[in-house]
């Protein structure tokens, strides 16, 4: 398939997405550095379960940079402990804490002069910063454009049939970014439309006849075939 094809492709599923489900409003906080705790702890967390440890940390006025690193490793560990696997993520967020009063006293603003790929890189430098959650931080806190890859987006783009040759993180955000403008805005829309699709519809184990995106999916084709054969 060629770009332009790919391109029409991505496009297709984008509208049909936003057809069905509207916008998301994503992402649910409305400061950059709650963002960037929320991005911190979903890892691997409902997000009703983050809400609840952000809930905690607003309630103990824990939820500064300044807060995070006076507050002990187990203090920060217990008022997260809603969100799962607490003792990790606290080291994460006091890492994220001590490095951004370090390195750009405590300054978002400064912190997001930076191009894409150098912001990239600093974030991906901190303890416990991974591409999925640097990427959030850069989409969602930073609002510049780079698309966020997660085990979602892998599942539908398998389904549907473009998957990129190599099963790396890069490889799908190139996929995107290669064939999509380069707007924060339709990068936020569109992430949270293929999360919203894989909760409601493309699961593990797919409800594909009410799924937006069956008329386009090689995987319900793929069914469809078996099926009529039976």
């Amino acid at each position: 398939m060629g770009n332009q094809a790919i391109s029409q492709s991505l496009l297709n599923i984008y509208h049909q997405l936003m057809a069905g489900y509207g916008p998301q409003y994503w992402w649910p906080a409305p400061e950059p550095f709650e963002i960037i705790v929320g991005a911190i702890l979903t890892q691997s967390a409902a997000w009703l379960n983050v809400e609840k440890a952000i809930a905690n940390l607003k309630e103990a006025k824990a939820l500064s940079p300044k807060a995070l690193r006076r507050l002990s490793h187990t203090e920060v560990a217990t008022l997260i402990h809603p969100c799962g696997y607490y003792n990790a993520k606290a080291l994460k967020l006091k890492s994220f804490a001590h490095w951004l009063g370090e390195y750009y006293d405590d300054d978002l603003d400064k912190l997001f002069a930076h191009n894409t790929d150098y912001l990239r890189q600093q974030l991906l430098s901190i303890h416990g910063i991974g591409q999925e959650t640097a990427d959030s931080i850069i989409l969602y806190a930073a609002g510049k454009p780079i698309f966020v890859i997660d085990a979602y987006t892998r599942r539908i783009i398998n389904r549907i049939g473009l998957a990129p040759k190599s099963n790396n993180y890069a490889a799908y955000q190139t996929l995107f970014m290669n064939n999509l403008p380069a707007d924060a805005g339709l990068f936020n829309e569109y992430h949270a439309l293929l999360v919203g699709l894989a909760k409601d519809t493309c699961r593990n184990r797919p409800l594909c006849q009410r799924c937006c995106l069956n008329n386009l999916c090689r995987y319900y084709v793929s069914l469809d075939a078996i099926s009529q054969d039976n």
